[in-house]
């Protein structure tokens, strides 16, 4: 058990932690002021009262924005979380009530669940809890588990994570794809037959140096080689090029069906089997306890179920 210094923290106005925070949150001085209905030369005095304490800028203004400092931000998860421990303890330890509770989810994302996930999380959040707010990045594999261990990221939602001793697992859906084309640039049958779907130009989605980005593997292993004229960094903008070039747009199945029909595209199975990693849902176990974070994650359960995506 670490000892408290209760001298030094006697010393320090624990209240300027909160400031603290209310600047982490808001990003602005007179934002975070009205956030704790204070004036803001109180709140300007409580920055300027941290930076010497702290020995460090903590925050830059960057147009109309504070930015945090590397110092601030390696602040940010222990103060909230004390914060959110004091609060607790304060109230009794009162059961989390998603219709009040005020907080910011940090979301990691695989380019597939942002398009089907963020619309009707908004709409379920706005509804039920209309104090917690999303900020969902489609985050680098290489830099989801620390995140996720330092608190950086409550959650992460994607193809490739994995179980392991430090953060809990869940699938959600597996993954199959379909391909989307304009009939009107491309005179194809639907379904597509092998034949046809080789022979065509192709746009697939890619966050790396190949153009046969997240399919990449699963051609390897399938023995098919597609002529691939456009790689992007999102599905949208696949899709988007066939709706106005003679390319096929190979997509996640539940991508083609929701977007493919609103851009004028029909939509086919692959005429080739390709295997593809489930859809897992993570979270460190240091947050089993977090009762915020595991209605989060129910919320997200029900939306997988809601539209029609298959749990298996």
């Amino acid at each position: 058990m670490v000892t408290i210094d209760h001298f030094n923290l006697r010393s320090f106005d624990l209240n300027l932690l909160i400031a603290f925070d209310a600047l982490m949150s808001e990003g602005n001085v007179t934002k975070a002021a009205k956030r704790l209905k204070i004036q803001q030369p109180a709140m300007s005095h409580s920055l300027s009262t941290l930076r010497v304490l702290l020995q460090d800028e903590l925050f830059i203004r960057v147009g109309q924005v504070m930015q945090p400092t590397a110092r601030a931000s390696s602040l940010a998860v222990p103060v909230r979380q004390a914060l959110r421990q004091a609060q607790l303890a304060l109230s009794g330890g009162v059961a989390f009530d998603p219709a009040s509770e005020e907080r910011t989810f940090r979301i990691a994302m695989s380019p597939e669940i942002e398009l089907l996930l963020i619309p009707d999380l908004t709409a379920r959040l706005r509804q039920l809890a209309p104090g917690i707010k999303v900020l969902a990045r489609v985050f680098p594999y290489e830099a989801m588990e620390p995140s996720l261990e330092d608190g950086s990221i409550d959650l992460a939602v994607g193809c490739t994570y994995t179980k392991t001793s430090r953060r809990a697992f869940e699938p959600l859906y597996a993954t199959d794809f379909a391909c989307c084309f304009n009939p009107e640039l491309l005179d194809l049958s639907n379904p597509v037959d092998l034949e046809a779907y080789l022979a065509a130009k192709h746009a697939t989605i890619s966050q790396n140096e190949t153009l046969q980005g997240c399919i990449k593997d699963a051609l390897e292993i399938a023995g098919v080689e597609l002529d691939v004229v456009m790689a992007g960094p999102g599905y949208m903008s696949v899709l988007s090029a066939a709706q106005i070039s003679p390319v096929i747009a190979t997509v996640p199945s539940r991508i083609a069906e929701r977007y493919g029909p609103l851009l004028g595209l029909e939509v086919s199975p692959l005429p080739v089997p390709l295997s593809f990693p489930p859809v897992n849902m993570v979270w460190a176990q240091h947050a089993d306890g977090d009762a915020a974070n595991a209605w989060l994650r129910q919320q997200i359960r029900e939306i997988v179920a809601d539209v029609g995506i298959t749990r298996e």
